[in-house]
């Protein structure tokens, strides 16, 4: 079931509000069809406990596009967008950016295999998924501080955020981190960890989603030194004991 007239026009008069471009026709088709592929996989695997068209826009596909107001989403960047899940915010933003080399790192398989179908349903260029769990991922040389730029819709800490995605970036790439309003009183530790693995946060976008009115903190993080490579650390324990 594609997006309703009513859908798409709550979404363009959100991503208005924001200041953010609106998709053109293609894609918005994209973004519809999304919704479409999205509802039939989740009835074969747990993707998402949002299927309600509304809750569909505004907090996955409004959501995800608020990393465009970082303004550093633009051009042929190389981006990895860890802990994808069902592809947020990886799969909105290569709709509307498709210039962006996009992975999408995933550990549960069954996600991966909606992923690798979406895309290729889309007809996307220039991305890929892949399984396996950050912990491990980033110590492959042919990962490790390549990335451009590394995504993340957090649900840790950001101390366990940076400790999993900076190992990918490059040294003068970034890291954008959508959290929820309470990052403030994560700073502290978070910033000592973000030193540590060679980062500098350098700006906090602050947000409310249209429509709903939920509050939204983006963390902009710029890689300044490579990671010391005994970090991350292995599976688990950086969300058990993170750093600070």
């Amino acid at each position: 079931m594609p997006l309703s007239d009513d859908s798409r026009r709550l979404l363009e008069l959100s991503l208005g509000e924001l200041g953010l471009p609106l998709p053109s026709s293609q894609q918005l088709e994209q973004l519809s069809r999304l919704y479409d592929l999205l509802l039939e996989a989740n009835t074969r695997t747990n993707l998402t406990a949002i299927t309600d068209e509304r809750g569909f826009v505004l907090k996955h596909l409004v959501d995800s596009l608020t990393c465009e107001l970082s303004q550093l989403l633009e051009g042929q960047q190389r981006v990895i967008d860890v802990g994808t899940g069902a592809g947020f915010p990886g799969l909105p933003l290569k709709i509307v950016k498709p210039a962006l080399d996009m992975t999408l790192l995933e550990a549960t398989r069954k996600k991966v295999e909606y992923l690798d179908q979406a895309s290729q349903a889309l007809g996307l260029k220039n991305i890929r998924t892949l399984w396996g769990r950050a912990e491990e991922q980033a110590h492959r040389p042919e990962l490790r501080e390549v990335f451009d730029r590394a995504l993340v819709r957090a649900v840790g800490t950001t101390a366990t955020v940076a400790e999993l995605c900076l190992p990918f970036i490059r040294v003068g790439g970034y890291l954008l981190v959508q959290k929820g309003p309470e990052v403030e009183a994560e700073l502290g530790p978070a910033n000592k960890a973000i030193r540590a693995l060679g980062g500098k946060l350098v700006e906090i976008i602050k947000l409310r989603l249209p429509g709903i009115g939920d509050q939204r903190k983006l963390l902009v993080i710029e890689k300044n030194t490579e990671t010391p490579p005994r970090y991350p650390r292995r599976p688990g324990v950086p969300a058990k004991h993170p750093l600070f």
